[in-house]
């Protein structure tokens, strides 16, 4: 009886081992690129930061870069606090006003023959500047003359009358009634005969108004009639305005608290400078001294009108400019340091003086006076000492620092004893072995 014959089995060793599933080995070929990742950003991080710095260089290794902060330096701007005149001024915007403003308008009216000025000129006090057609006032002046005449020869031959009169009344051969008529009508004639020569008077008056003279000193503006037109007494519009530039007076405004302060010091006799300014304050106009103050505080404001004279020789000042004044008050002797060099902490304004051995230390001190550029220090600092004024806030007590513009200390150069000297290392016994020696 036959068996079913079974099939042989193959060795073991004939078949391969199962592969791992594809997904299971991304996986972990991912993972190794990672760590390597990671590895080398880590080794990368270390290097930058622990590398030493090279001579002069600004980088992660130069002054101010991470390695002078791993260091414990921090780079800082510095100034020396000084003795100094600190002058207490006051900034105010003031208007420039002019001392005297004419506009010329003619006396009488008539035709404009002459114009005698150039627009923008300055004239002087008494200068001729145009004429009006002056014939109808001196025709009206003759018949005045002529009038005074007539009555004044009428009133000489009622002085003779009456003389006459006189006379015969001491013979007795007149009435005193005739005596008495004729002295009346002498002084009817005299009244006569003044108020002739008072018509005379203004006829002549008008004469001369009609040449229009520069009643002030200053700078003339644009013309506003043209010869040939008539003009009328006393029009509204002129004929040109004149305004009078030297000297030249600036109003401001000052704060009512300054005022005493303001008036102690004027009382005293000492004359208070004042300087203008232009809209960006970078240009000095002129020098002026403080006239005075109004006598009402504006409600409004809080502020009190004041007065400034210039005598604007150079006319910098122009009227109706808006110019930026600034008036000194007094001037202190005291120790001045930056503005930026004072900081206030918990307890009250402080700075940071810097120590010979590059050290700062937090110091308190009592603030005077400032500008805008300077603070007095009245306690707490002496002349000469050196305070942080930049870069401060990296800064606490006993920090070491370097000051802006100083040459760092330099570690060993790398040129000169790092891998590229080619003394050591392998590349540099190579060469040794080669013959080659060191490199240049």
């Amino acid at each position: 009886m036959d068996h079913p014959t079974t099939p042989a089995t193959p060795p073991a060793e004939s078949f391969p081992p199962p592969e791992p599933p594809p997904s299971r080995r991304r996986r972990w070929i991912g993972i190794l690129i990672a760590l390597l990742v990671v590895a080398g950003l880590a080794g990368g991080s270390w290097y930058l930061i622990k590398r030493p710095p090279a001579e002069g260089a600004g980088g992660f290794g130069g002054p101010g870069g991470p390695g002078a902060f791993g260091a414990g330096m921090v780079t800082v701007g510095h100034a020396a606090a000084r003795q100094a005149e600190l002058p207490i001024t006051l900034d105010a915007l003031g208007t420039v006003t002019p001392l005297a403003t004419i506009t010329l308008k003619a006396q009488v009216g008539g035709v404009l023959t002459d114009v005698l000025f150039t627009e923008g000129q300055t004239v002087k006090k008494g200068q001729l500047l145009a004429r009006i057609d002056a014939r109808p006032y001196e025709q009206a002046l003759m018949q005045a003359q002529g009038t005074r005449v007539r009555d004044e020869a009428q009133l000489e031959a009622a002085r003779v009358t009456l003389s006459r009169y006189r006379t015969l009344l001491g013979q007795d051969s007149i009435a005193r009634q005739d005596v008495d008529t004729q002295a009346a009508l002498v002084k009817q004639l005299e009244g006569t005969v003044i108020t002739d020569k008072a018509s005379e008077a203004a006829a002549r008056v008008n004469v001369e108004f009609t040449r229009i003279t520069a009643p002030i000193t200053g700078r003339i503006g644009l013309r506003a009639v043209d010869p040939g037109n008539t003009v009328t007494a006393n029009s509204t519009t002129g004929i040109a305005v004149i305004t009078q530039m030297n000297p030249i007076d600036v109003q401001f405004s000052v704060p009512q608290d300054r005022v005493p302060e303001i008036q102690q010091q004027f009382a005293q006799g000492k004359p208070l400078a004042v300087a203008a300014f232009d809209r960006t304050r970078s240009t000095t106009l002129d020098l002026g001294t403080f006239s005075t103050l109004d006598n009402v505080v504006d409600t409004t404001t809080g502020t009190v009108k004041a007065k400034a004279r210039f005598e604007n020789v150079a006319s910098t000042l122009f009227p109706s400019q808006f110019v930026n004044v600034r008036l000194t008050l007094r001037t202190l002797n005291s120790i001045v340091v930056p503005v930026t060099a004072v900081r206030t902490g918990p307890k009250g304004p402080y700075v940071y003086v810097i120590g010979e051995d590059r050290t700062v230390q937090m110091r308190t001190v009592k603030r005077g006076e400032s500008t805008v550029d300077v603070v007095a220090i009245t306690d707490g600092l002496k002349a000469g000492e050196l305070v942080v004024t930049e870069g401060g806030d990296r800064l606490s007590e006993g920090s070491r620092v370097q000051l802006q513009g100083e040459r760092p200390a330099a570690g060993p150069r790398q040129g000169a004893s790092g891998p590229r000297a080619g003394a050591s290392g392998p590349r540099g016994e190579r060469r040794r072995r080669e013959g080659g020696g060191p490199p240049p």
